[in-house]
């Protein structure tokens, strides 16, 4: 599990099939690399990967077919580009973004990036399977970013959000231009309750007894939720 926190920035380069090479640009890779071992899960741009190989300055790990079917990383990759690293929770660590699972949810695509006198806002389109946990104030996480939706267009899959002049020079965001393809996960929260309200079928309706409905003040009291 991560936080959507970015700690370091760092390269990933195909090494052919389904292998790939990071490596840590900058000292904050120092974060990363203390005390990275085999078997360790590291989010990639938000995908969460195994190191399979610890590098002096990097490691080596390898994407799965339905990681590759679902994340940037099965698009046609033959250079270096940057990526963003964060290095998974640990027990006792400060949640400061979201909890974000590193199983991303689809692609998405910048449609416009603007600067402000305080803020970059970027307009992102989602398709419809990932735009269903996207809310006005809500959280989600953009090539791993825990970022807040500022505004959110339910027929058009958009939203926006306000990047602060740290994280946009501190991650790749910066290096986006209008049709560069993100990755995205919606918040598991959202999902929970998905599943709460349609029984883990997202086309059905759940039972009368399992809908939103039957969602009250007497019943939230009953579980402790008020």
């Amino acid at each position: 599990m991560f936080t959507g926190l970015i700690q370091a920035l760092g390269t990933m380069e195909p090494l052919g099939g389904d292998s790939w090479q990071i490596t840590c640009v900058n000292q904050s890779g120092e974060v990363i690399m203390q005390d990275l071992a085999y078997g360790d899960s590291v989010a990639v741009d938000g995908v969460c990967l195994t190191v399979e190989q610890v590098l002096k300055d990097g490691f080596i790990a390898t994407a799965s077919p339905e990681t590759l079917r679902r994340t940037t990383l099965g698009g046609e990759q033959t250079q270096r580009r940057y990526v963003n690293l964060e290095a998974s929770l640990k027990v006792g660590s400060k949640v400061g973004g979201h909890f974000v699972m590193g199983h991303v949810d689809g692609i998405g695509r910048l449609l416009v990036a603007q600067q402000t006198a305080s803020s970059w806002e970027m307009t992102f389109i989602a398709s419809v399977a990932i735009a269903r946990y996207i809310v006005p104030k809500g959280s989600i996480a953009v090539n791993g970013i825990s970022l807040t939706v500022a505004d959110y267009e339910p027929e058009l899959s958009q939203f926006k959000v306000a990047v602060i002049p740290l994280t946009y020079s501190e991650t790749n965001l910066r290096y986006l231009v209008a049709g560069s393809l993100v990755n995205l996960e919606g918040d598991i929260l959202g999902k929970y309750v998905e599943k709460f309200l349609y029984s883990g079928n997202p086309h059905t309706r759940a039972t009368d007894d399992n809908s939103i409905d039957g969602i009250t003040p007497a019943f939230l009291a009953e579980h402790g939720y008020l």
